[in-house]
């Protein structure tokens, strides 16, 4: 049996589907949450233990830790599928052939580089590279109607994102950034399938950020409502089927552009001037488990197939899903909660800092508003105990 190593930040929900799969299956990931699926090959960085502090994500995670932990998987296997957190590009090109999905991936991954390659092509905010702080102020200066943010050049999640005001406590260090027009509106998301003849849009949904419950200026992402539609596109739209049209048409041809290969996301955001690209994310995507419960099948499957030439047929969607992170609102001592639709769930006793990922909940429901509904009511009743132990 051909041997499959899933690796990244958390690889929960690709293992539920991988098991389903004739592969011997290995893992390695940052996260191990309780409800991840134990298999004999499976290596883990974050020990939750009763008492102990979880940490903060972004202190923490390094991407070379969980290859330095993976060295021997990754001989031993036959295929790998890295999931967010890890680039193909931090492999070495001998293991980029074991690779099931993009390979090449830097004219994506460095935000700069996707600007130049699509500014004449498609709708794109305005982007400059830059170095310090004084560049941005001169940038600002000569685009005095302008809103701008400030994005690190390599990252994903919405994480290290700062609209840029008056105040430029911002600390430059080795990483680069680059200041981008801030374009306000509705972020939506793509998820396409491709290989190397053809492309297929899977399905389009609604894309939520902190930004959409809190107001609050930060953009890590929170999760997704899909299908879209005029009602979980939760806002007033003329034209629905028209969105789509055009995020499928745009999808397909920015996957046939970059030559993509799997299953991938594309971002953007919809406002009164059109459909902006805002980046394309060259793996599997935090819509996974929700596309699985809207059309009843396995996206890992489908990943595969497409990276092996195959496109699979995909069905109409039989439900809305909805998936929503919740980031604790107090520093937490997990104990069970007794609901049906939360996942990525803590260890029992282990604390959960302030503002770091507590757990998921992903429900569906052929009716958005039951749905809706449903979500928001275990979000709330998850806040509400997450806020006892301040």
């Amino acid at each position: 049996m051909e041997k499959l190593l899933l690796i990244g930040i958390d690889t929960r929900s690709m293992l539920n589907s991988a098991l389903k799969l004739d592969y011997t299956i290995y893992s390695t990931s940052y996260f191990s949450t309780s409800d991840t699926p134990t298999i004999k090959n499976q290596k883990i960085i974050l020990k939750e233990e009763d008492g102990e502090s979880c940490g903060i994500f972004e202190d923490r995670f390094d991407s070379q830790s969980i290859l330095e932990i993976s060295r021997d998987y990754i001989d031993e296997v036959d295929y790998i599928i890295p999931i967010s957190g890890i680039s193909p590009s931090e492999f070495s090109k001998k293991d980029q052939r074991k690779i099931l999905g993009n390979h090449d991936v830097g004219n994506i991954e460095d935000k700069y580089k996707f600007y130049k390659k699509i500014k004449d092509e498609f709708l794109t905010p305005m982007t400059f590279s830059i170095n310090d702080i004084g560049e941005a102020d001169e940038i600002c200066r000569n685009y005095p109607d302008t809103q701008f943010i400030l994005k690190p050049v390599q990252g994903s999640g919405g994480y290290g994102i700062n609209v840029l005001d008056n105040d430029r406590d911002i600390q430059f260090n080795t990483n680069e950034f680059i200041l981008q027009e801030y374009v306000d509106g509705i972020s939506l998301s793509s998820s396409v399938l491709a290989n190397e003849k053809s492309a297929k849009t899977i399905m389009n949904s609604r894309l939520l950020t902190i930004n959409d419950f809190e107001k609050n200026s930060s953009f890590v992402y929170v999760g997704n409502i899909l299908p879209l539609t005029k009602e979980s596109i939760m806002s007033k739209v003329k034209d629905i089927g028209k969105i789509n049209k055009d995020m499928i048409a745009t999808s397909e041809n920015l996957a046939q552009k970059f030559k993509l290969t799997g299953s991938n996301g594309v971002d953007y955001i919809l406002n009164e001037n059109g459909l902006y690209v805002i980046e394309i994310n060259p793996r599997l995507q935090g819509t996974f488990e929700c596309i699985e419960k809207s059309l009843g099948i396995n996206m890992l499957d489908a990943h595969i197939r497409a990276c092996q030439g195959e496109i699979v047929e995909i069905p109409k969607a039989k439900r809305y899903a909805y998936k929503k992170i919740i980031y604790s609102p107090a520093r937490m001592k997990y104990e069970k909660i007794d609901l049906d639709n939360i996942y990525d769930l803590p260890h029992i006793g282990s604390i959960t800092e302030k503002s770091e990922p507590l757990l998921t909940i992903i429900d569906a429901d052929e009716s958005f508003e039951k749905l809706y509904e449903k979500v928001e009511f275990t979000s709330e009743k998850v806040n509400s105990i997450a806020k006892k132990d301040q």
